[in-house]
């Protein structure tokens, strides 16, 4: 029974480690990043203040109504509010309720409605494009990871084979056919992979930390990516031109939203500006009543009920009010000049995102043909170098390469092949952002 309660805990203890260590694909850190990223959250905030900004702008297009009371006693002398008779105490009560509304203010009020969901609009341009930057961002630090990974697969693999040949020169040594001087070179080149292994498993731990931190995941020990060596991905994109990507991007790009977004606002800021030249012109409704304890029946000279008084002495009032702005230190003026300023501005700031995107995509671009380029060079550099290492290995088995000459032999294949990896994964990412810029998605599949 003790036995089996110790295999129990066990395989419990060897679950929930496994369930701990997670392998994270990148769908999940890209959608685990949006929603957890602070900046997306204080860009929500913003958002759903905009939209409680529209509320208050439509508000304003609406009546108000507030409506007061007042219970007053003077002792000493006062007067009967219906007879106006002099009378030494007095309980008095009056009511109001009252109701404006603006007919008419240079359109300000209207205008202030469509810029609000204008701003609404915007601030989501402006959460979407913060998620854009966070894709790239985690894409860019994924494919880091996955290189290091696969680098260090690489020396770990490279190393073994050094293991296998230092054995085999031990042998030689000790049998007098090659000289113990092999062996030292042998070891040192045995030593310097080891050194390399391990500055390898320092950069995958530095690229998992900094891939962790995007995802605002502070467990590094137990954060880890799917173990798998991506190849590069089939791709026309290539068979567009940069200008037709650049015109493509032009319709969907968030930063580009966002920049016509904020120009349409700073138009419906001057608008609102402007509107301060007309008058205002606006109306009200008013019933009020009152009751006191002076206002006496002529039949028995009691006091007339509450309510009874409430319906005989109520009123209603009503009316229009406009406000003409003849001069005000000329701030309207002034208002209006800065709203100019700042719809060109915006205006200029819309030219600016759009040099800025094309001078982005024409440079992906470039890099896409560049990596690729490099690339396939690294590709033919580890052939050529794949085949020297293994002439210099059939030489140096019977005695005819020195072991020197041997682990440059090894040293340059081991550099060789760190160059295929890295250009092929700078290459992925390069490839993943000039078709991020044609709205395909950013996927490894």
């Amino acid at each position: 029974m003790k036995n089996r309660l110790t295999i129990i805990i066990a395989l419990l203890v060897i679950g929930a480690s496994q369930a701990q260590m997670k392998k994270w694909t990148l769908q999940e850190c890209v959608e685990y990043a949006i929603e957890n990223n602070l900046s997306v959250e204080q860009f929500e905030l913003d958002l759903e203040n905009a939209k409680i900004d529209k509320l208050d702008a439509f508000g304003g297009l609406l009546p108000d109504l507030n409506g007061d009371a007042q219970l007053t006693e003077n002792r000493g002398l006062s007067f009967n509010p219906t007879s106006q008779e002099p009378v030494n105490t007095q309980l008095e009560f009056r009511g109001n309720v009252t109701s404006t509304v603006t007919l008419f203010n240079g359109l300000q009020n209207y205008n202030q409605l469509a810029r609000a969901k204008m701003n609404e609009i915007a601030n989501q341009y402006r959460l979407d494009d913060l998620k854009d930057d966070i894709r790239l961002n985690v894409a860019n630090a994924y494919l880091d990871v996955l290189s290091n990974k696969e680098q260090l697969k690489t020396f770990k693999a490279q190393y073994e084979v050094t293991e296998q040949d230092l054995k085999r020169t031990r042998e030689l040594v000790e049998s007098g056919v090659v000289p113990r001087g092999d062996l030292l070179e042998i070891e040192a080149t045995a030593a310097n992979q080891e050194q390399q292994i391990v500055n390898s498993e320092g950069q995958v731990l530095i690229s998992r930390v900094s891939l962790a931190q995007l995802l605002q995941i502070t467990d590094y020990e137990n954060f880890d990516v799917v173990d798998e060596s991506y190849q590069i991905p089939p791709s026309d994109i290539l068979k567009n031109s940069a200008k037709v990507i650049f015109d493509k991007a032009l319709t969907f790009r968030n930063d580009i939203k966002l920049a016509k977004a904020n120009m349409e606002l700073a138009e419906k800021d001057l608008q609102i500006a402007k509107g301060a030249y007309y008058p205002t012109l606006g109306a009200f409704l008013n019933y009020n009543t009152r009751y006191s304890d002076q206002n006496l029946n002529p039949a028995d000279l009691s006091i007339i009920p509450f309510i009874d008084q409430l319906y005989t002495f109520d009123g209603l009032a009503y009316g229009f009010r406009i406000d003409v702005p003849f001069f005000n230190g000329w701030s309207t003026r002034k208002n209006v000049k800065r709203s100019k300023i700042d719809l060109e501005r915006q205006k200029l700031q819309i030219e600016q995102e759009k040099l800025q995107l094309e001078t982005d995509i024409q440079q992906a671009y470039v890099n896409v043909t560049t990596f690729f380029k490099a690339y396939e060079a690294a590709e033919k550099t580890l052939e050529f170098r794949s085949l020297a290492y293994d002439y210099a290995k059939e030489r140096f088995a019977v005695g005819l390469m020195n072991a020197f000459d041997f682990g440059q032999a090894q040293a340059q294949l081991d550099n060789a092949k760190a160059d295929v990896i890295r250009t092929k994964y700078d290459y992925i990412f390069r490839l993943k952002i000039l078709e991020f810029y044609f709205g395909i998605p950013i996927s490894l599949n």
